[in-house]
C-alpha cells in the first residue's frame, strides 16, 4: 500500500499540492492586477466555467492552457505597464501547453524569457502591441506547434532559427511590419500546414517549399516578394500572393494541383500565357487573376469546375470568347472579366489591337503562316519570360590573399607555390554569401531585368545599320542606347528551332548571373514570339558595353595603341585571369572550354579587362536536350568531361593571351605559339640579357627581373600540352600576384637608390601603379 503523507501531515502544515495551487492563483492574482481585469478567481480555479474572456484548464492540479481575451480594439496598456514584469509572472505556470494573450493591450518588445515556459505548444498573441524582433530563442520551443502574432507592430527579419521549431504546423505573422527575405529554414519544416504572412515588408525570393508535403495553406498577400511562382508541394489547397511583385508566368505544375481550391494571384506583373486548364480543377471554387499582363485565347467550349463560386481576369490582355461553363450553371457564381479583349464579353472590353499591342510591348511577334480554322487557331500564347534576378557571384578570394602576401612580403622575401585547394575552396564557399545588392553596388551595374523589343527597337533606330557593330557565329551585334543615356550591346540570336520559353529560362537564369568585375556582364534579355504557337523566334541579350577596344589593341603597336606598361599588363592578365577562376567556380554549373581569344578581351576606360565571350548553351548552333542536361551539369557526360580536366582547355588559352601580353606580338596560329614558348623557356634559363630580348620592347627597363622570370614561368606552365600538367587558375594567380608585388619591392629599390629627391617626384606614380 501506498502511504498518504496528506492524511499525516502535522498541524499547521499544508500539502505540497495545496502549496502549488496557492502559487498558481497568486500568480493569476498578479497576472488581473498588470492586466487591470477584473475577472473573478476562485480557490478551485481549475474547476472554474470558462468566460468570454478567460479560460483556464488544469491536468493534475497545474494549469497547462490560459485562455485570457479583450475585447475587440483594446486600446494600449497604460504607460506604467511592464511587459517585462509581466512576462517574469508568467513563466511562474511552467507546465502551461496553449497561451493565449489576445486583444489585451500589450506593449512593448517581446522579453525572450517567455521562452522560459519550455512546454509551449500553442502560442496566440493576437491584436496587441507587441513591438520590436521576435526573439532568436525563440528555436529553443521545441514542442512549439502553433505561433500567432497577428496583428501587432513586430518588425525586423524571421530569425533563422524557425526552422529548428521542427513541430511547427502553423505559422502565422500578418499584419505586422516584419521585412527582409524568407529564412530558408522554412523549408525544413515538415509538419507545416498553415503559412499566413501577408501584411508585411517581406521581399525577395520565396524559399523552396516543395518538401513540406502537408503544407496545405499558404498566404503572402500585400508584400514584395517575387519574381518566381513559389514552388510548393501538390498537396497545398489555398494559394495567396495577391499584390506582390511575382513577374514570372504559372508553371505547369500548378496544372496539376487537384486539391486546390483557393488561388488569389492578382496584382502582380505575371505575363505569358493563362493556363484554362486551371478553370477545371477538380477542387476549384476560387480564382482570381485581376491585374496582370496575362495572354492567350480562351475558347466558348471550355470546360471548368462546376462548383467554382468566384472568378475574376478583370485587366488582362485576354482573347477569345469567354467560355460558356462561367456563365450557364445555376450557382449564385461572380465572374469578373472587364478590362480583356474578349469578343462576347461586356461593354468594358477592349479592341483585340489593344492586346496585340500590349503583348508587342513585351515582345510577342506575329508571323505569316497559312490561315487554318479561325476557332481552332490559338492567337495570342505567349511570355516574356521573368526578370531572374539571379544571386550575382562576385569572387572576393584574391583580395584576402593580397593582403595576406603584403603583410608577409614586410618580414621576408615571397617564394612562388600553390595555395591549397582546401583554402581557396573556402574562401569561394564564403564568397557565395556576398549579399546581391553590395556586389551590384560594387560593380555599378543596374539589377538584371527584361527588356521590352519596343525599348531596344528605340535604343538602336530600329536596329539601323548605323547600330550594327559585326556578326559572327554568335550572331549579330548592335549598339544602343538607352532611353537614361547608358550605352549597351546588344546580341540578336536568330533561331533555327522552336522552343517554348521554359525551354530557355534555365539559359537566361545563368546568363543572369553572369556579373563580374572582369566579364563583360549581362544586364538583361527579351523574348521574340511568334503569336501563333507562342514559340521564342528570336532571343536579344543586352550587355554592358565596353568602348576602349580589345586587350590586343593595347599590347601590339601593328593593331593599335600597344602601350601598357609592365605593371599594367600584369594587372590585365590578373584581370583575366579572374574572370576565368569566376566562370569556373562562381557560378554553378561553372562554364567551361570558352574558347577565349585575345581579342575577346576588352579594356575599358579604367584600363580593366573584361572577357566578352564566354561558351554559353544558348549560343550554340544546334540546341538539343542533350546539350541543356550538359549544360545543367546533370549527364553522366557532363560530371565525365569535368573529371578529365575539362577546365584547363581555358588555362592553355590563357597561356595564349599571357604570351601575347608578355611579348607583344600578334598570335594567329599554333606554330607561332609553340615558337614563342620554345623562345620563353630558353630565356627563363639564362639571364636579364636573354629575357629582355624576348619581352615586348615597349615595356624595356620597366620590369623586373624577377616579375618577367615568374611571368614567363606560368605562361610556359599553362602551355603544356599534357592538360593535366598545367597550373590550376588559382596556382595562375598565385604567381601573377607574386610578379605584381616583386615588381612593387623593384620600383621602391629602384626608387630608393636614385635617392631622397626622386622619392618624392614618384610618390604619386607608385600610388596609381
Amino acid at each position: 500500500m501506498v502511504a498518504s503523507f496528506e492524511g499525516t501531515l502535522p498541524a499547521g502544515k499544508v500539502s505540497y499540492t495545496e502549496q502549488r495551487q496557492s502559487s498558481q492563483k497568486q500568480t493569476l492574482l498578479r497576472i488581473q492586477s498588470l492586466l487591470n481585469s477584473t475577472w473573478k478567481i476562485d480557490n478551485d480555479f481549475c474547476n472554474t466555467e470558462p468566460t468570454p474572456s478567460l479560460t483556464i484548464v488544469c491536468y493534475e492540479d497545474s494549469i497547462t492552457q490560459l485562455h485570457i481575451i479583450g475585447e475587440n480594439q483594446t486600446p494600449q496598456l497604460p504607460n506604467n505597464f511592464s511587459i517585462d514584469s509581466f512576462f517574469t509572472t508568467l513563466v511562474n505556470l511552467p507546465s502551461l501547453k496553449v497561451l493565449h494573450l489576445v486583444s489585451l493591450g500589450l506593449w512593448g518588445p517581446l522579453p525572450s524569457k517567455f521562452t522560459r515556459l519550455s512546454s509551449l505548444e500553442i502560442v496566440n498573441f493576437t491584436s496587441n502591441f507587441l513591438q520590436g524582433e521576435i526573439p532568436s530563442r525563440i528555436s529553443s520551443l521545441t514542442q512549439l506547434q502553433t505561433l500567432i502574432l497577428d496583428s501587432n507592430n513586430f518588425t525586423g527579419r524571421i530569425p533563422e532559427g524557425v526552422g529548428l521549431l521542427s513541430s511547427l504546423a502553423v505559422l502565422s505573422l500578418r499584419n505586422n511590419s516584419f521585412y527582409g527575405h524568407l529564412p530558408h529554414s522554412f523549408g525544413i519544416l515538415k509538419d507545416l500546414r498553415v503559412l499566413l504572412l501577408s501584411n508585411n515588408n517581406f521581399s525577395g525570393e520565396v524559399p523552396d517549399l516543395s518538401s513540406l508535403t502537408n503544407l496545405q495553406v499558404l498566404d503572402l498577400e500585400n508584400n514584395v516578394l517575387g519574381p518566381r511562382f513559389p514552388v510548393v508541394s501538390n498537396k497545398i489547397e489555398s494559394i495567396v500572393l495577391k499584390n506582390n511583385r511575382f513577374t514570372f508566368g504559372i508553371p505547369e505544375k500548378v496544372q496539376s494541383y487537384y486539391q486546390l481550391k483557393l488561388l488569389d494571384i492578382s496584382s502582380n506583373k505575371f505575363v505569358g500565357p493563362f493556363p484554362v486548364s486551371i478553370l477545371s480543377l477538380p477542387s476549384i471554387k476560387f480564382l482570381d487573376i485581376s491585374k496582370n499582363k496575362f495572354t492567350g485565347m480562351l475558347f466558348e467550349n471550355l470546360p471548368c469546375n462546376e462548383e467554382i463560386d468566384f472568378v475574376n481576369l478583370t485587366s488582362n490582355l485576354l482573347t477569345g470568347e469567354l467560355p460558356s461553363c462561367l456563365m450557364s450553371s445555376s450557382r449564385k457564381r461572380v465572374v469578373l472579366y472587364s478590362e480583356n479583349c474578349l469578343e462576347n464579353g461586356d461593354k468594358d472590353q477592349q479592341p483585340i489591337s489593344f492586346c496585340k499591342n500590349q503583348a508587342l510591348a513585351v515582345g510577342i511577334l506575329p508571323r505569316s503562316r497559312k490561315q487554318k480554322e479561325a476557332s481552332k487557331v490559338i492567337l495570342a500564347l505567349s511570355i516574356c519570360g521573368g526578370v531572374i534576378g539571379g544571386i550575382v557571384l562576385v569572387i572576393a578570394t584574391f583580395l584576402i590573399i593580397k593582403n595576406f602576401l603584403t603583410k608577409r612580403a614586410a618580414q621576408e622575401q615571397p617564394q612562388p607555390q600553390s595555395v591549397p585547394n582546401s583554402y581557396t575552396s573556402k574562401l569561394l564557399k564564403d564568397a557565395r554569401y556576398i549579399t546581391q545588392a553590395m556586389k551590384i553596388g560594387a560593380l555599378g551595374l543596374p539589377s538584371y531585368r527584361t527588356f521590352s523589343l519596343e525599348e531596344l527597337e528605340e535604343a538602336t533606330n530600329n536596329f539601323d545599320t548605323s547600330s550594327f557593330m559585326g556578326e559572327g557565329s554568335h550572331g549579330q551585334m548592335y549598339r544602343g542606347r538607352l532611353r537614361d543615356g547608358s550605352y549597351v550591346a546588344i546580341r540578336c540570336l536568330k533561331l533555327k528551332k522552336n522552343h517554348s520559353t521554359q525551354y530557355f529560362m534555365p539559359h537566361i537564369e545563368m546568363i543572369s548571373k553572369l556579373r563580374h568585375h572582369h566579364l563583360v556582364s549581362s544586364l538583361g534579355h527579351c523574348f521574340e514570339y511568334y503569336l501563333d504557337d507562342s514559340s521564342v523566334s528570336r532571343v536579344f541579350l543586352v550587355f554592358e558595353y565596353v568602348p576602349n577596344g580589345t586587350l590586343r589593341n593595347w599590347t601590339s603597336e601593328k593593331c593599335g595603341r600597344g602601350n601598357l606598361t609592365w605593371a599594367q599588363r600584369i594587372a590585365v592578365a590578373t584581370g583575366v585571369a579572374k574572370g576565368i577562376q569566376f566562370l569556373h567556380t562562381g557560378i554553378v554549373p561553372g562554364l567551361f572550354s570558352n574558347n577565349l581569344k585575345i581579342t575577346d578581351v576588352l579594356v575599358d576606360q579604367n584600363l580593366l579587362a573584361k572577357i566578352s565571350s564566354y561558351n554559353l548553351p544558348l549560343l550554340a548552333e544546334n540546341m538539343g536536350k542533350d546539350h541543356l542536361r550538359n549544360f545543367l551539369g546533370e549527364s553522366k557526360e557532363f560530371k565525365t568531361a569535368r573529371g578529365k580536366n575539362q577546365e584547363k582547355s581555358d588555362i592553355y588559352d590563357f597561356g595564349v593571351i599571357l604570351l601575347e601580353v608578355i611579348t607583344g606580338k600578334v598570335i594567329n596560329s599554333r606554330n607561332e605559339v609553340e615558337v614563342l614558348k620554345h623562345q620563353l623557356q630558353e630565356s627563363i634559363m639564362g639571364d636579364d640579357i636573354s629575357r629582355k630580348s624576348v619581352v615586348d620592347p615597349v615595356v624595356n627597363n620597366t620590369w623586373s627581373g624577377e616579375s618577367l622570370k615568374t611571368m614567363m614561368e606560368i605562361c610556359c606552365r599553362c602551355l603544356m600540352k599534357d592538360a593535366s600538367e598545367r597550373p590550376s587558375v588559382e596556382d595562375v594567380l598565385w604567381n601573377l600576384q607574386f610578379a605584381a608585388q616583386d615588381l612593387k619591392f623593384y620600383e621602391i629599390f629602384e626608387i630608393i637608390g636614385k635617392g631622397s629627391e626622386a622619392v618624392e617626384s614618384s610618390v604619386e606614380d607608385l600610388e596609381i601603379g
